[in-house]
């Protein structure tokens, strides 16, 4: 993947979205808008776009299904924590096109639209 994104930038987001403690002592850190836009994908193209999600989807089942989600930090560095079921829900809610309960390839395009939107 870093040959799509820069190396840096993912650092950096991964140091962000590191695990903070709510109130009630969960993770409950991570804003996948913010996430992508601090990796630079949102001036991506679409096809580099598409490199990504194939490289989320670690089953290649042409989905990114919520337990691959969970572990969707970790594709980008093994030390990174995992997501929380809250957060994996937030991002599965805000991606999922056609509410399979997945993210779907041929809904990338609308991922992009969501992905370009501000912060």
């Amino acid at each position: 993947m870093s040959s799509i994104l820069n190396a840096d930038d993912i650092k950096k987001a991964l140091d962000a979205f590191a695990e903070k403690r709510s109130f009630q002592g969960t993770a409950e850190s991570f804003d996948h808008k913010k996430f992508f836009d601090m990796l630079g994908l949102k001036s991506k193209s679409s096809d580099d776009v598409k490199k990504v999600f194939t490289a989320l989807d670690a089953d290649n089942s042409g989905f990114i299904e919520e337990e691959e989600l969970k572990f969707v930090l970790k594709s980008f560095s093994k030390n990174a924590r995992d997501l929380t079921d809250k957060e994996t829900k937030a991002f599965i809610k805000a991606a999922d096109m056609d509410g399979d309960g997945k993210i779907g390839i041929e809904g990338k395009d609308e991922l992009i639209v969501m992905l370009k939107k501000p912060v």
